[in-house]
């Protein structure tokens, strides 16, 4: 892949158009008398509708279909807190990911708000717009008392991508990673380098897949956050560790898994010698990971390696979990995201990679074979079977555990459905490709 100059992403994103959305009627507007349908007087029989019953505003208008991307700016990628304007771009391409993977449209809505209380007082005013929520690049502690509250004030999804996003797209990777050490989750250890948002959902994921909380260490800014510590707040305090370790020189030693979740360099690659073998390291730091793919791949020999970029095997990367999330979530009329849902995203996407890979991914990542193993632990992103694999597991797994107020009874013909959403697409990467 060419690499992306300042140039050409400034070009792409002013050229023609200006940004990257835009809103387009769905409904004929050709004649006076769909105008009158459309608006005056014909608009007045479905809000009357919905006044009598307010899920009919699912039957109406765009709702059903419609998430809400919403940051306040604080924690935008890895550039940290730039303001809401600034922030802007990333939500609308968040928006263009949603409606491409999954066809589900999306209002990139930036609020200039830093308060937590302020800002969720004004995203629950505005809920009743939308069939769901996404919270994004807002900074670690308000993310979660954001997002908490917010999930026990709506009747929709509000889900927190940076948290859980990460999460199940790194535990699907753990899972068929620990399957290819032959090691298990009970027994590895693990080091989390980095206590946000991601760090802080990412070990809590793990722990419901079978790591134990005492193989956990977790590493911030400060050092370890060990009980010898009297600076951390009730989010770090969760991961307190007994051992008497207080830097990751000391906590990688030994251990089996090192997930990245902070800044770039912070792995050495003395570091990595000294971990257990067959050492599983996600260096997800943006745009340059803990420690780099050479360094690291030049120091073991028994390495399973990922990161966060698309030019190195083993992508750890959101858009293979939220579209299809939100996708599956939003067909049910699910009232939330729980944990079932999310668990049930990351065993497909675990799946997945470990089925033949079609001849269609294969061209559009121009390469002759993607096999499961130490460079394919996770599928790429532009596999087309993501949809139908993961929508329907999140569908299902609503159903199953009661916040789903839809039923599917066939689940042969939502998969195909769900295929013919992204059609489209996949055309337009045949196109590109040559396919």
């Amino acid at each position: 892949m060419p690499k992306v100059t300042k140039e050409d992403a400034l070009s792409y994103h002013s050229g023609g158009r200006k940004g990257k959305v835009e809103v387009i009627p769905t409904k004929p507007y050709s004649t006076q008398f769909d105008l009158s349908l459309a608006y005056t007087p014909g608009v007045a029989h479905p809000c009357l509708e919905i006044e009598k019953n307010k899920d009919d505003a699912y039957l109406y208008t765009a709702k059903g279909n419609l998430v809400a991307v919403i940051s306040n700016g604080t924690a935008v990628l890895g550039l940290g807190d730039i303001g809401t304007l600034a922030g802007k771009p990333v939500m609308e391409g968040k928006g263009l990911l949603f409606k491409v993977f999954a066809d589900v449209d999306v209002f990139d809505i930036e609020v200039d708000e830093k308060d937590p209380e302020k800002l969720i007082e004004c995203i629950r005013q505005i809920a009743p717009t939308f069939g769901g929520i996404n919270l994004e690049d807002i900074k670690a502690p308000e993310c979660f008392e954001v997002e908490t509250r917010l999930k026990e004030m709506l009747d929709i999804p509000v889900f927190h991508d940076d948290q859980h996003g990460t999460a199940i797209i790194s535990a699907a990777g753990m899972i068929n990673a620990l399957e290819i050490t032959g090691k298990k989750p009970s027994e590895i250890k693990v080091v989390v380098c980095g206590a946000g948002a991601s760090a802080s959902s990412c070990t809590r994921l793990y722990m419901a897949l079978g790591v134990k909380r005492e193989n956990i260490v977790m590493v911030d800014s400060k050092g370890v956050i060990n009980s010898k510590r009297r600076d951390l707040n009730k989010y770090k305090a969760q991961f307190v560790t007994d051992r008497d370790i207080d830097t990751l020189e000391e906590a990688v030693k030994g251990a089996d898994l090192f997930l990245g979740l902070s800044v770039a360099n912070m792995l050495t690659k003395d570091m990595l010698a000294t971990m257990a073998p067959n050492p599983i390291v996600f260096a997800m730091a943006n745009p340059n990971p803990e420690i780099s793919y050479e360094d690291a791949m030049s120091t073991r020999d028994d390495l399973i390696f990922a990161t966060g970029r698309s030019d190195y095997p083993n992508q750890i990367n959101n858009v293979l979990g939220f579209p299809f999330i939100f996708r599956g979530a939003l067909d049910v009329r699910a009232t939330t995201i729980n944990e079932e849902m999310k668990l049930a995203a990351t065993k497909a996407l675990a799946g997945l990679a470990k089925e033949p890979v079609p001849d269609s991914v294969l061209r559009a990542y121009d390469v002759d074979e993607l096999k499961f193993g130490r460079e394919y632990i996770i599928p790429k992103p532009l596999d087309p079977r993501l949809i139908s694999r993961v929508a329907s597991a999140v569908a299902k797994a609503a159903i199953d555990t009661g916040v789903a107020k839809l039923q599917i009874t066939d689940w042969e013909d939502y998969k195909i459905s769900l295929d013919k959403r992204t059609s489209e697409h996949i055309r337009k990467i045949a196109d590109v490709t040559g396919l």
